[in-house]
């Protein structure tokens, strides 16, 4: 009975060494388990956004080939920036050579991009303005170079709806019901532009004016006016292509006080085509 008990008691912990071995882990071991596969989802598509930017808010004036699209600089960044950009085209500009015709009551409902369209919902005041047919248009035009330039995509097709509906017949003189893309600039614009300086700007010397003109062969004029209105400056520049938008550049030495810089379209038709177009702003040199 002692033999027998001493094997047992000898054998028993052999055993459970020998059962250890088998799991280094002292944990318990399963056998194989089928491979699991996860199906592949589709990513959801999404309808493109607008573009965060700084925008160029567009007004009207009156030049000798009757109404033109001036604009003057916005920060409207962010992802309100259409809306910011129309709100303030309608509230109207700084340059009060410039105007505004939409109804100042209106206001901006919402904005959204799908399927490649920009869209622009106003309130029912927007069906408001004292404007003939020729204004009209260049309103749609107006809105349209404003929505677009904010939303960072000129060739952006824009629609306006009225309370979530297309605008349909706005102003008695134009039906707005598709989507409307930028005219030629040169049958809307203003031909000669100053973006900088801008209006009511306070400015130190050397004061550089920059914007875009399509003037006959790049050829620019320019003039600074004191604040009695008498000329103190006088010159040209040239644009970087001439009868196309393109870009300008001059710069000016001024003392401190207050000034108005003209640029203007030289007349090559000896005052038969009407006075020249010509865009100015008043600024501070301190």
């Amino acid at each position: 009975m002692r033999r027998t008990g001493s094997l047992v008691v000898v054998l028993l912990p052999l055993l459970l060494l020998a059962g250890c071995a088998d799991d280094p882990g002292g944990e318990p071991t399963s056998g194989p388990t089928e491979p699991t596969t996860t199906a592949p989802t589709a990513e959801p598509t999404q309808e493109p956004t607008v573009a965060p930017s700084d925008a160029d808010v567009y007004y009207l004036l009156d030049t000798r080939s009757g109404l033109r699209l001036a604009r003057e600089a916005a920060a409207a960044g962010g992802d309100d920036a259409v809306r910011l950009a129309v709100e303030q085209m309608i509230a109207g500009p700084t340059d009060p050579d410039y105007s505004t015709p939409w109804n100042p009551a209106t206001t901006v409902l919402g904005v959204d991009v799908a399927g490649g369209v920009l869209s622009v919902d106003l309130s029912e005041d927007a069906r408001t303005a004292s404007i003939g047919s020729a204004g009209a248009a260049l309103m749609v035009q107006q809105l349209v170079h404003t929505a677009a330039d904010a939303a960072g995509d000129d060739s952006l097709p824009v629609l306006l709806t009225i309370e979530g509906e297309p605008a349909g017949e706005l102003w008695g003189a134009v039906v707005w019901d598709e989507p409307v893309t930028r005219a030629d600039p040169l049958d809307v614009r203003l031909l000669v532009q100053i973006d900088e300086p801008q209006h009511g700007a306070t400015v130190t010397s050397p004061v550089t004016v920059r914007g875009d003109a399509a003037v006959f062969e790049a050829n620019l004029l320019w003039s600074v006016l004191d604040a009695a209105g008498a000329e103190v400056q006088a010159g040209f520049t040239t644009t970087a292509e001439g009868q196309v938008f393109a870009p300008y550049e001059f710069v000016l030495e001024l003392p401190p006080g207050e000034y108005t810089v003209v640029i203007s379209e030289s007349d090559e038709s000896g005052g038969e085509g009407g006075t020249p177009m010509s865009d100015s702003k008043a600024i501070t040199v301190s």
